[in-house]
């Protein structure tokens, strides 16, 4: 499976904005953009000038990393949302919000979306009581996500079930503390999504 290998720290330095993609680091002294808040490379002290389809590119780019996505599958999710009725933008961050991987993730029960990932990855889940070892998966409104009962006791996810009554959910979804599981409610709506992205300056980049 292709996935980003390099350092994340410089994507948030590109992007110019926190992606939260190394969980409780964002939170400190450590994070890259606070200690150095201006892109990577040579000349990343400059102020470039962007052109209409930079501002676009940057967009996209930002929300393609922070879903983890790689390009080619995150052209699908456009060509997807495009077929579909309504507003396609939103629809597209619906797609990115219901993978997997994101929900895990906005249950609590991992520190960042590549920590969720990974969990995946590794049979740690479980949706409707069937394994799911692949990110990408797509929940839909009344589906149950529950750690395997073989992982119950594994570190990541006892600590996350230790700490689940601190965690704030988005509405459409729900955790049951008493079964250890996560409940979708309902489909993701723009209001639910808290990424400081301008979604259709994306369909705008796609629609050249």
């Amino acid at each position: 499976m292709a996935r980003y290998s390099d350092p994340v720290c410089r994507l948030c330095r590109r992007e110019g904005i926190k992606l939260y993609l190394k969980a409780e680091r964002c939170m400190t002294a450590k994070c890259a953009i606070e200690r150095r808040g201006y892109a990577p490379g040579q000349h990343g002290q400059t102020r470039p000038k962007f052109s209409e389809y930079g501002i676009q590119l940057r967009e996209k780019q930002k929300l393609r990393r922070v879903y983890g996505v790689l390009e080619r599958q995150f052209q699908r999710y456009f060509d997807i949302s495009s077929r579909k009725k309504g507003v396609t933008g939103e629809y597209l961050l619906s797609l990115l919000e219901r993978r997997i991987d994101n929900v895990v993730y906005r249950l609590g029960m991992a520190g960042s979306r590549s920590a969720a990932r990974q969990l995946v990855l590794h049979n740690h889940f479980r949706v409707n009581g069937k394994k799911v070892n692949i990110p990408s998966y797509l929940v839909k409104p009344g589906d149950v996500i529950s750690p395997s009962p073989s992982k119950m006791n594994k570190e990541p996810i006892k600590k996350a079930l230790e700490g689940m009554n601190e965690k704030k959910l988005p509405h459409w979804l729900a955790f049951d503390i008493e079964k250890k599981q996560g409940l979708v409610q309902a489909m993701p709506t723009r209001e639910d999504i808290n990424i400081p992205v301008q979604e259709q300056l994306v369909v705008e980049h796609y629609s050249r």
